[in-house]
């Protein structure tokens, strides 16, 4: 296995754990285990941030464009909408 697939792999593997503590720190009610989870998680996005630079640096990895005001300031309304009144699940267009 080359480099840039080790790399590739390990960004993968890390996104993918990054996911994972969101979901179980949000359901963990011990609060000491809540801790932990975040200041894992914390070193993680780290760890795979400074992955990724290395990554862009090296021409492994290619960032997505840049968004355009307009697209920004669109995501903004949508996630500081208020929810619905009727209790159903904001519409995903």
């Amino acid at each position: 296995m080359n480099e840039k697939d080790m790399v590739n792999d390990y960004l993968s593997v890390l996104n993918s754990s990054l996911s994972s503590y969101g979901n179980v720190i949000s359901q963990a009610d011990n609060q000491q285990l809540r801790q932990a989870l975040q200041q894992i998680r914390n070193t993680d996005e780290q760890r795979q941030y400074n992955l990724y630079q290395y990554a862009k640096q090296k021409g492994y990895y290619q960032p997505a464009a840049a968004a355009q005001p307009n697209e920004i300031q669109q995501v903004r309304s949508q996630l500081s909408a208020p929810p619905p009144q009727d209790n159903q699940p904001p519409q995903v267009h």
